[in-house]
């Protein structure tokens, strides 16, 4: 089977690593990938979002399945585009179409779709710049911190959470009126604000039949103590110390079952991964948000514990057969560690020169921004590395990420070395 995999993060690395264990496959190529994709698979350096030249790119190299990685294409309909064409429809994708898809293109839909179906969240409003003032009173009648998102793609980055009213109101006119994230704030959503804490939940379903992936808790805040701006991730942990079994059962009854079945319900063909951002609020789980993904740096804790053949995994999605697959899981706990540019996730430099990376010992290192010039592995992103380690509990895994963390260079390399504390 020849595989193509969309995307050029940590998140690709980890599945063209796992794709390459695989026996079932012939090769698997990466669009664009990165450093780190191109040592185990072929680099295809096109525009994914350019959806012609994705074409011939898998006509070229007789593709059996896509695995589209990030949201931006899903959004735009790859995989819609791939079932209207007669030279592509026999080709497998795995990722939703375009309608389904705007479960995290729209934070509106997705609220809309959670309370059509019953699915507990934060309750909410949402507001354009037409009803900017209306969005003001609206922040007046809730109790701080008040919880601002943009509705569109904002990069994991559009989410504002202010604990002062003033401050809260400047924050909705900057985002509707002064478009901070671009046509992604065209509309927010402001919601209440739900105290208690966060985790991932992650399944694969294949449009009747669905398997829970392990579970994980990233960290988004650039600085230790979870404090600073958000960013893309700066590291994961797998499994979640305090999602027991009671916990858990919560979460797939009230949550992951009613997911599935309102795609049925409401005729959304969905095919792939749905990324369940939870909550636990006095034990019960609510969600936060939906991707159409997997996320990123979950996928570098998530995928690693999964022993069984990660094709088979997918075939059996493309196949609808997930009713009769079963998903072995490392006992292992796995953690990893993200090194970013200096200046993240403002501005930062590329092209910094990366030492150290023969010298990893009991890790994998997973690249998220990185390019090869000349021999040589340089930065090609705010974040760039994540190292991914496993232990008996999260603290040994944590404790090697960090060992082999110390090995590696490049210029304002900046990694938080608190990652599980709050576990």
């Amino acid at each position: 089977m020849n595989i193509l995999i969309i995307g050029s993060g940590g998140r690709e690395h980890a599945f063209a690593w796992k794709i390459a264990q695989s026996s079932k496959l012939a090769n698997v190529f990466v669009a664009p990938g990165n450093a780190g994709t191109s040592a185990i698979a072929t680099n295809l350096l096109i525009d994914v979002l350019d959806f012609t030249i994705v074409k011939e790119a898998v006509l070229e190299h007789a593709i059996n399945l896509v695995l589209v990685g990030p949201e931006i294409p899903l959004v735009a309909g790859i995989h819609d585009f791939f079932a209207s064409d007669d030279e592509l429809k026999h080709v497998k994708v795995i990722g939703p179409k375009k309608y389904a898809a705007q479960l995290e293109g729209s934070k509106e839909f997705a609220k809309e779709y959670m309370m059509r179906h019953h699915i507990p969240t934060a309750a909410y409003q949402s507001f354009t710049v037409d009803t900017l003032a209306d969005g003001c009173t609206f922040l007046e009648s809730l109790k701080p911190p008040y919880v601002l998102k943009a509705d569109g793609l904002a990069a994991g980055k559009g989410v504002v959470i202010l604990d002062n009213l003033q401050d809260a109101k400047q924050e909705l006119k900057q985002m509707l009126q002064d478009q901070k994230f671009g046509n992604a704030s065209a509309k927010v959503v402001i919601e209440e604000f739900l105290s208690g804490i966060e985790m991932s939940c992650f399944v694969l379903t294949d449009g009747k039949n669905y398997v829970t992936l392990p579970n994980a808790k990233d960290y988004k805040r650039i600085g230790e103590g979870d404090t600073g701006l958000n960013t893309g991730g700066m590291g994961a942990v797998s499994p979640v110390s305090f999602a027991d079994e009671v916990f858990l059962s919560k979460v797939d009854e009230r949550i992951v079952k009613p997911t599935i079945q309102g795609l049925k319900k409401d005729g959304i063909d969905y095919v792939g991964f749905i990324f369940i951002g939870l909550i636990k609020v006095n034990g019960d789980p609510f969600v936060i948000e939906y991707n159409v993904r997997m996320g990123d740096p979950e996928t570098e804790v998530v995928i690693p514990r999964i022993k069984s053949d990660f094709v088979d995994l997918l075939t059996a999605t493309a196949n609808q057969s997930l009713d009769t697959f079963t998903l072995e899981i490392d006992e292992q706990a796995a953690t990893t560690v993200m090194l970013v540019s200096g200046g993240y996730p403002s501005a930062y430099e590329n092209g910094k020169t990366i030492t150290g990376l023969d010298s990893i010992e009991n890790s994998v290192v997973f690249h998220a921004g990185t390019k090869q010039i000349n021999n040589q592995i340089v930065t090609n992103g705010g974040r760039v590395l994540a190292i991914t380690s496993f232990g008996v509990d999260f603290k040994e895994a944590l404790k090697t990420s960090y060992q082999n963390a110390e090995k590696i260079k490049f210029d304002d390399m900046y990694y938080r070395k608190d990652i599980g504390f709050d576990l």
